[in-house]
């Protein structure tokens, strides 16, 4: 049940103007805002309440306390006519700004929970159950350190002290609560900068008799205006404003936006409260608040008008040109090869609706940039309602899919997680599920094991700014690593942690043996204990025992995953869930190590040692039921999210992609905090690929893709989702509707309609459309909403509890939204996440059991949708089709990373599985032809593309043999190679080739890149296209299913091994049928045609000319993959020749049967007896 949130009844600031000099009298105002700042588990009005228990803390605030600041003209120097104002501010106690004693108790509170057993008992535990089974919990040996003990709270806090605590009048020196001992902290003023050996801040204005003094409580005196010129931009009249106020009237907002006459804006602040520093007499301007608000987190940058005007004319030009070219194909037929020349319009009407449904989404590119720096500014600079700067940040959730170890190696996986484990992002609002859907006890163990060195790894990246993150890729560079690296410790501990690294490969790579040699003792004692009862029993020794052949843990238990042997309840496709959290979640204070010694590698006295939360993820799967491959696993992953850490955006990546750039979460969040991210479902990174020979012979970086069709998607309704690489609006992932949305009507959808759909009252809604319950309005709408949540995402309540939860931490500052719209206060986020307890993982467990999803609407309308192999682009096209808006980042050093197929017939499989995704779309209610209103136009377009592409394949397969029936027979797609004719061709040929250089020019890639492009756009067309035709319309219509087996990732070569070698192996596939066939019979065409015209009484060059220069093209084309059948070696199997060999021959021979060349004698024709 969702609660509703209530506006305070009481403002929780107040601030008390009095006016002075001329004027007279005084005047109070109460800064009231629409939710108040409170903590989650206090604020029961919020709607971060409704998590019910699991959010309840275990202690009460001091709500008394607070702070008061007072300042008051008391100069005789001033001028008699000058007016001042003095004014109060009182700020009441909030979990980042509580008095001395609540902050002590409050940290010794934190202190005494630090050391609980029950944090170690979670992180330490494997959690399993599902389907009629009870959840258990499997004690093992915890992979994370235990923690120190915490000391008395009358104890001197430095190591090695043992001295008893100072006390002042309000507690500790530090606003903190730091422990220290009078000689300690003298020394750390006098040697130690004056900062706090806890919070790392400079002590306030402290003297050596008085350790705390009372001064920071008291107000300080205004500095005389008689001592400096004044400024024109500070206002020191009274206000003559506020009598003009509503009584609804927000002084907040006025108070930020304006400047106002009380606050800042109209007081001269001291530097650091002090009245030093540089500025005017040691004064400076106030911060001014509204600049900072108003500031953009992201900047769109449209491409030059020199280069896309041009582009666009182009585009025009083509189009007129194709409609003329057509028109005269039309008029001028072939009477002489009326069949040739229905097949080439035929093709060559299809193609040129092909060019125009790919072109026309290509009319608005856009390029886009983020600003690091107002981030930072904005979420992690301290501010009145977070003064001690904690990141304001929203969480994020880091999924990681595997399904094989022996496909994709553990270690390529590992090097994954380490790269998001170091992230550059507060530590404490990030967690990382990994999800493996094979449930192998080896990809367990090395996560175990990666774990244990992130310990050494992450701190090392934080401390030296490493990149790029992933251990393999950075020692594995071959450029200088000592560029831009100053400290004195780098290469000393760079040597050590790349010792470390090296034997936690050698661990990685010998834990399948390992598991191995451990699961056959284990089963060996089971069967001598086993044959020991048996004779005890009066058997004979001699009959067989038999015995479970199970995979054994280190900790002499059974592994509830797959088994090597696969017996009953352990295998692939039958086994029980799993969690385990490898990392507890850390503290909300950053925690900093130890000198270099004996167990420490490295120095980390000045690094946070902190680790994000880590957690293993095995759904539960049982014969009988559909798990709907990766899909069914992020969406267990979703909600297995929700409950232990919910939050409010994903990011996904496959487990060959890692981080290349360690601020990229930092870059995408920019356009989910920005003005108007509201409406933002998700972030779409590009695609860089590593490994690839320097040819990129067969297109696998595929630029033209990314870098082209994506950043003009960018400029419409936002690019598609590829699989990987994307940051997700959690609630957009639900199916939930964006809070603002356009439909358009009309012809191309001219006239548009804004639609409001967080309003109490919506006028439409659409079929499949979920509406967010609102907390902010008593109706019948929310309330029904409310109890139709366990029907559409399952019966478990703390996942339904934590759908408003995420819903309210994932909205924008309300400086930054408009009038009307829901925001969330600054520095609501600022609060600590609450330790994981038993509850919460055994609730975890029941939303990965494998008949959760029942009777829901998981993976229909909720997550990520089934049904099709390319479940990415659905899901991307469901919420789009929703009114949701997607960004595309391309950032300066690339995000992510990862690798693809380099082998011929991987990369043909690879396509194949895309294109019948895109037939199975075309055949379903996914189509771009039933999309909805709140689409538009060309994203329409695009949309209807992407289920159209792999048709064009029959049509291309013709077109390839036109040319060799052109040869054979002397005939011609046209009467004869008028001019009218080759200027037509010639116009067409300059306009495409003018299209790709001002493509090169606007989106960054190489002509070389596009020419590969187009080169492989036929290998697939002619190969793996065709295929996914014939298999999509054989389930269309017969209900075969289709089946796919997983890519196989790549491991890293080792020294002395080619790079490349996967490149030249050859493995036959039926896909390389075609190509080759039409290879074959274009090359014996040519010969065919020009031994014709040779020895032809009539020659007639032309049509030779014609017919040679279309097989020549086709060629062109077809030479990459001509030159992988070779390999490295020029080995082709033998099987490749005998069928291209005798299907040209008999295609060939036939023809010459059938229609002989012109003036040939009798005794040359074939007859058969």
């Amino acid at each position: 049940m969702v609660k509703h949130a209530s506006s305070p009844s009481s403002s929780p600031v107040t601030i008390t103007v009095s006016s002075g000099g001329k004027g007279g009298g005084s005047r109070s105002m109460g800064l009231t805002s629409p939710v108040p700042r409170a903590s989650v588990s206090n604020n029961l009005n919020s709607p971060l309440s409704c998590r019910g228990n699991r959010l309840s803390s275990g202690g009460n605030r001091n709500s008394t306390g607070g702070k008061y600041c007072s300042t008051s003209k008391e100069d005789p120097m001033v001028e008699e006519n000058s007016e001042f104002v003095t004014y109060t501010v009182h700020i009441p106690a909030t979990p980042d700004q509580q008095s001395l004693s609540a902050s002590q108790t409050s940290l010794t509170e934190e202190g005494k929970n630090a050391g609980k057993p029950e944090m170690s008992y979670i992180s330490g535990t494997i959690f399993t159950g599902g389907f009629n089974s009870v959840t258990r919990g499997h004690v093992i040996d915890c992979s994370m350190d235990k923690e120190e003990p915490v000391k008395s709270g009358l104890v001197c806090g430095m190591k090695g002290c043992d001295e008893k605590a100072i006390k002042g009048k309000s507690g500790a020196p530090c606003e903190c609560g730091f422990k220290i001992c009078r000689e300690c902290y003298l020394d750390c003023v006098g040697k130690g900068g004056g900062r706090c050996r806890g919070c790392k801040e400079p002590y306030n204005n402290v003297s050596d008799d008085e350790v705390v003094s009372e001064a920071e409580d008291q107000a300080l005196p205004l500095p005389s205006m008689a001592e400096f010129k004044m400024d024109k931009r500070l206002s020191l009249v009274k206000s003559f404003k506020a009598q003009n106020h509503p009584s609804d009237f927000d002084h907040s907002r006025w108070l930020f936006e304006t400047k106002g006459t009380y606050g800042y804006g109209n007081a001269v602040w001291p530097k650091d409260g002090y009245g030093v520093g540089s500025g005017v007499n040691g004064f400076e301007n106030p911060p001014d608040f509204r600049e900072r608000c108003g500031r953009p987190l992201t900047r769109k940058v449209g491409v030059s008008a020199a280069i896309l005007s041009p582009y666009r004319l182009l585009i025009l030009t083509r189009l007129v040109a194709l409609g003329f070219f057509l028109t005269w194909r039309i008029r001028h037929p072939n009477h002489d090869a009326m069949w040739l020349w229905g097949m080439s319009i035929t093709c060559e009407f299809w193609f040129a609706l092909s060019w125009i449904l790919d072109q026309l989404p290509k009319l608005c590119p856009v390029n886009r940039v983020t600003d690091l720096s107002v981030l930072k500014e904005q979420f992690e600079s301290p501010n009145l309602r977070n003064p001690k700067g904690r990141s304001d940040l929203p969480g994020i959730d880091v999924f990681v899919s595997t399904a094989d170890p022996e496909k994709e190696p553990p270690l390529v996986t590992a090097n994954t997680i380490l790269s998001i484990l170091a992230v550059d992002y507060p530590v404490e609002k990030v967690a990382c599920y990994l999800s493996d859907d094979g449930g192998a006890l080896l990809t367990f163990e090395a996560l175990a094991e990666t774990a244990s060195f992130a310990r050494i790894w992450v701190p090392f990246c934080r401390k030296h700014k490493i990149e790029p993150r992933n251990p393999e890729a950075y020692f594995g560079q071959k450029r200088d690593f000592l560029k831009n690296k100053v400290r004195l410790d780098f290469v000393r501990e760079r040597r050590r942690v790349k010792r470390e690294y090296d034997e936690f490969k050698v661990r990685i790579n010998s834990l399948p043996e390992s598991i191995r040699r451990r699961s056959d003792a284990y089963n060996a004692q089971e069967e001598l204990r086993a044959k020991k009862k048996q004779m005890e029993m009066g058997a004979s020794a001699s009959e067989p025992v038999k015995i479970l052949k199970a995979t054994w843990m280190s900790d002499s238990s059974h592994w509830p995953g797959t088994w090597a042997s696969a017996e009953a309840d352990h295998s692939r496709g039958d086994h029980a869930g799993i969690i385990q959290a490898m990392l507890a979640p850390p503290n909300a204070e950053p925690v900093y190590g130890a000198e270099a010694d004996g167990d420490n590698l490295i120095d980390t006295t000045e690094v946070d040692i902190r680790l994000p939360m880590l957690v293993y993820v095995s759904r539960e799967k049982r014969s009988g039921y559909d798990h709907n491959k990766k899909a069914g696993a992020m969406n267990a992953l979703v909600r297995t999210s929700a409950v232990m850490s919910n939050g409010p955006f994903i990011l996904n990546l496959d487990c060959d992609h890692y981080i290349y750039n360690s601020l990229a979460l930092m870059e995408g969040m920019c356009f989910m905090l920005d003005r108007g991210g509201d409406r933002i479902c998700y972030v779409q990174f590009p695609q860089r690929f590593e490994g690839i020979d320097p040819n990129d012979r067969y297109a696998n970086h595929n630029t033209v893709f990314f870098d082209v069709s994506m950043r003009a998607l960018d400029g419409l309704q936002g690019p598609m989702y590829v699989g990987t690489g994307c940051i997700f609006r959690r609630t957009a992932l639900y199916g939930f509707s964006p809070p603002r949305t356009t439909e358009h009507h009309g012809w191309f959808g001219k006239k548009k309609i804004k639609l409001f759909l967080r309003k109490p009252k919506v006028s439409k809604k659409e079929e499949d459309e979920i509406v967010l319950p609102n907390n902010d309005h008593n109706d019948d709408d929310a309330d029904i909403e409310s109890l139709l949540l366990p029907k559409r995402f399952g019966n478990s309540t703390s996942l339904a509890a934590s759908i408003p939860v995420a819903e309210y931490q994932g909205r924008l500052l309300q400086e930054l939204q408009g009038k009307g719209n829901q925001g969330r206060l600054a520095g609501s986020l600022a609060v600590p996440r609450e330790p994981l307890d038993l509850a919460t993982v055994a609730e975890a467990i029941s939303v990965i059991s494998c008949f959760y999803e029942d009777k829901t609407e998981w993976g229909k309308r909720v997550g990520w949708i089934y049904g099709s192999v390319t479940e990415d682009v659905v899901t991307g096209y469901r919420m789009h089709n929703r009114g949701w808006r997607s960004v595309y980042c391309v950032t300066k050093r690339d995000a992510f990373r990862g690798t693809a197929p380099i082998n011929l017939t991987d990369r043909l499989h690879q396509v194949l599985r895309w294109a019948t995704g895109s037939v199975e779309i075309f055949f379903s209610r996914n189509n771009a032809l039933f999309a909805s209103r709140r689409m538009k136009f060309l994203q329409k377009v695009a949309y209807f593309n992407v289920g159209m592409y792999p048709f064009t394949s029959m049509f291309l397969l013709v077109y390839c043999f036109l040319p060799a029936v052109s040869l054979f027979s002397g005939q011609f797609i046209v009467q004869s190679l008028s001019v009218t004719f080759l200027v037509f061709l010639l116009a067409i040929t300059i306009t495409l080739c003018m299209l790709a250089i001002l493509e090169i020019r606007w989106a960054g890639i190489t002509l070389h890149e596009w020419w590969r492009n187009e080169q492989f756009w036929l290998i697939g067309g002619t190969s793996a296209h065709p295929a996914a035709v014939l298999q999509g319309l054989l389930k269309v219509i017969a209900g075969v299913e289709i089946s796919f087996t997983l890519t196989s990732k790549s491991a890293t070569p080792e020294d002395g091994d080619d790079e490349f070698a996967d490149l030249y192996v050859v493995k036959w596939s039926f896909l390389m049928i075609p190509p080759i066939t039409i290879m074959m019979v274009n090359m014996i065409a040519i010969a065919v045609g020009v031994a014709r015209t040779m020895y032809s009484p009539f020659p007639q060059w032309s049509k030779l000319v014609g017919g040679v220069f279309f097989s020549f093209w086709v060629l062109c084309h077809l030479y990459p993959f001509a030159k992988g059948l070779m390999g490295k070696r020029g080995k082709v199997p033998t099987i490749v020749f005998v069928w291209s060999g005798l299907l040209s021959i008999i295609i060939s021979l036939l023809w010459v049967y059938i229609n002989p060349p012109s003036g040939t004698q009798d005794y040359m024709k074939l007859q058969f007896p």
